[in-house]
């Protein structure tokens, strides 16, 4: 596959680098499970087997084949910075593999579920972008969750190129989001109660914690993280390093048989669910909370990804 470009109409300026590849077997990372698992709204199968997105301020087509992640960027050269922003970005140093031995063996229920998902790996996203998309999962579905990030891209993001006539932006930075008319156009759009949510998170990074500040977050306790982001416009208690929402609150119930009372999620629940899992799973529960999301996903459902909206907020 190296040296092949890729055929772009209406675009004349904007050509593919060569493909370049990384090792990257299937059990490690597979990309039809991933990238439309509702981690990230930004990518889409552009033809069979190839991905094409946004990933910072680049446009990338993705695809593997014989243990190998296959990757162009267009409007600039790949090497090794780009090897290096994709292992990031995939967290291609956490070793999988291992990872579904250990939670198999802590839990039947895990291993029956994830036999047929190998490859699912938690993405290491912009803390800005991840933080902003998921505001606008509450009650939401991944399918018009997409839409409404490609909606506010095109709208305050800054225009990358087209490839085959489909426009591509970069996400938009938080001096656009934060913007006096920014609520008013995002309710034009279709967010309804999530636009204030948006601008107002936008507006509080930049006059208090600084993009700096979101970024610190990632090495801060846990326990830290979590009572800094609950101080934002729209985020709640669904800041948990295993995401609690109707879905896993259902998981919960059902196959793991928690005795939880109430039709909603309360808080007591949240922390319950939470210490739960992380008891049972370990340290990357997240990661193996995203494999059980994802199974159920493929098995013909679209879940909610966000449903129970804090009241709060």
């Amino acid at each position: 596959m190296r040296g092949r470009r890729m055929k772009l109409r209406d675009t004349p300026s904007v050509s593919p680098a060569l493909w370049r590849a990384l090792p990257c077997p299937a059990a490690e990372l597979r990309l039809e499970l991933v990238l439309p698992s509702g981690q990230t709204f930004r990518w889409r199968e552009s033809s069979p087997g190839a991905w094409t997105g946004v990933l910072g301020d680049t446009v990338w087509t993705l695809r593997q084949e014989r243990d190998r992640l296959w990757y162009t960027v267009y409007g600039g050269e790949a090497g090794a910075d780009t090897d290096r922003l994709l292992r990031e970005y995939f967290q291609l140093d956490v070793g999988l593999r291992d990872l579904y031995r250990s939670w198999g063996a802590a839990d039947p229920l895990f291993r029956e579920a994830a036999k047929d998902f190998p490859g699912v790996r938690v993405l290491r996203q912009d803390p800005v972008e991840c933080l902003l998309s998921f505001i606008c999962t509450s009650n939401n579905h991944i399918s018009r969750i997409t839409a409404m990030i490609e909606r506010l891209c095109r709208a305050f993001g800054r225009h990358l190129c087209h490839l085959d006539a489909q426009p591509f932006h970069a996400f938009p930075s938080l001096a656009a989001l934060a913007g006096d008319d920014a609520e008013a156009r995002l309710r034009a759009l279709g967010f309804g109660y999530r636009a204030k949510f948006v601008s107002g998170t936008a507006r509080a990074i930049t006059e208090g914690l600084g993009v700096e500040g979101l970024h610190q977050l990632r090495t801060a306790p846990y326990a830290e993280a979590r009572k800094v982001l609950c101080t934002l416009p729209g985020v709640g208690t669904k800041a948990e390093a295993v995401p609690v929402d109707t879905h896993v609150w259902r998981i919960a119930r059902q196959r793991y048989g928690m005795e939880l009372g109430g039709r909603s999620i309360t808080p007591r629940a949240h922390q319950e669910i939470g210490d739960f899992f992380r008891g049972l799973w370990g340290p990357r529960a997240g990661w193996a909370q995203a494999v059980l999301f994802c199974a159920d996903l493929h098995k013909g459902r679209e879940p909610v990804v966000s449903q129970d909206r804090d009241k709060e907020s």
